[in-house]
């Protein structure tokens, strides 16, 4: 199983299992001198961690990072930054069902199909709470970021949870409904990237657009992503499409699969999370993983940007 990094010069490798010892993320290709804020990093795993708000997995889990290495007086050393998070609060005999009978819409099948020895509990590395290893390792990249481009910042939009538009009262007795009846939904999250530093992006085949569809697609439950316009623009004349009077958010602030310094608009499908009836009221499950989804996105993001950042660095004299 080696697909565990994303990146090219700014990389970062994952790894852990849902009721592991911890879980964790190495950042390799961090710059020397770059400010590490240790409180902005907790901060980060702290939006993501779940048990502290309604409508989520009922599982509490402080999620305290611990950063082992690449960091010294403040700022990194450039050399690699080791970041763990330990697990405190499984309950690995409430998964013994599933070590004999997978979960319909879950990894468990496949995943045993593929490597015949797995760790089931938890799904393994195939739950969701490998997402913590990816905010850890966007908190480092927002770190770079910050330094290279001040302005530059990254933001999130929860659009809809099913077919609701998204408001925050409305979404919370939906989601507890849901956690009552075995129920789950599905949800649109937009991404928003103000001031972004023009000209990132590699042609031909790690375009801007192409590594941001990797980095969002490799998230659990994601179905589909959209660019600026997104699916209106199939449906859409070149006429009424490329005019002066049109919106330049159309283009979704890429272009030949380049920044062009305008805002980067993404939007991100999930699924409806797969665990349901029965097996979602007994369990601790989110009815909606985009709650929680909202700074994974936004550190896959920032991962992507501090990649290409140092990538355009490369590309004249």
């Amino acid at each position: 199983m080696a697909a565990n990094s994303f990146g090219h010069l700014f990389q970062i490798h994952t790894f852990g299992e849902s009721h592991g010892v911890a879980l964790g993320v190495l950042v390799d290709g961090c710059p020397a001198g770059v400010p590490f804020d240790s409180d902005f990093l907790q901060k980060e795993m702290d939006r993501r961690r779940p048990g502290f708000q309604s409508g989520v997995s009922a599982r509490k889990e402080s999620d305290q990072a611990e950063v082992l290495s690449g960091v010294y007086e403040g700022k990194t050393l450039g050399t690699p930054i080791a970041i763990i998070v330990r697990n405190t609060d499984q309950r690995s005999q409430d998964y013994n069902e599933i070590k004999a009978e997978p979960r319909r819409g879950h990894a468990d099948k496949e995943w045993k199909q593929k490597f015949v020895h797995v760790d089931h509990r938890g799904g393994g590395r195939s739950s969701g709470r490998e997402t913590l290893s990816r905010v850890a390792g966007g908190a480092v990249a927002r770190m770079l970021i910050r330094a290279l481009n001040p302005k530059c910042e990254i933001t999130s939009q929860i659009l809809k949870i099913g077919d609701h538009d998204y408001d925050p009262k409305t979404a919370e007795t939906l989601l507890l409904q849901a956690q009552s009846e075995g129920e789950s939904w599905g949800g649109l999250l937009q991404i928003q990237i103000k001031n972004p530093p023009h000209s990132l992006g590699q042609p031909v085949f790690h375009k801007l657009k192409s590594d941001f569809a990797a980095a969002m697609l490799s998230i659990g439950a994601t179905s589909a992503l959209e660019v600026g316009a997104g699916i209106e623009a199939s449906i859409s004349k070149g006429t009424d499409f490329h005019t002066d009077k049109s919106s330049r958010s159309v283009y979704g602030g890429l272009a030949g699969g380049l920044s062009t310094g305008e805002d980067i608009t993404l939007q991100i499908h999930f699924k409806p999370t797969s665990t349901i009836l029965d097996v979602a009221k007994k369990g601790r499950h989110d009815p909606c993983i985009v709650l929680r989804a909202a700074p994974v996105c936004e550190a896959m993001a920032a991962l992507v940007l501090a990649d290409h950042l140092l990538w355009r660095r490369l590309d004249n004299l």
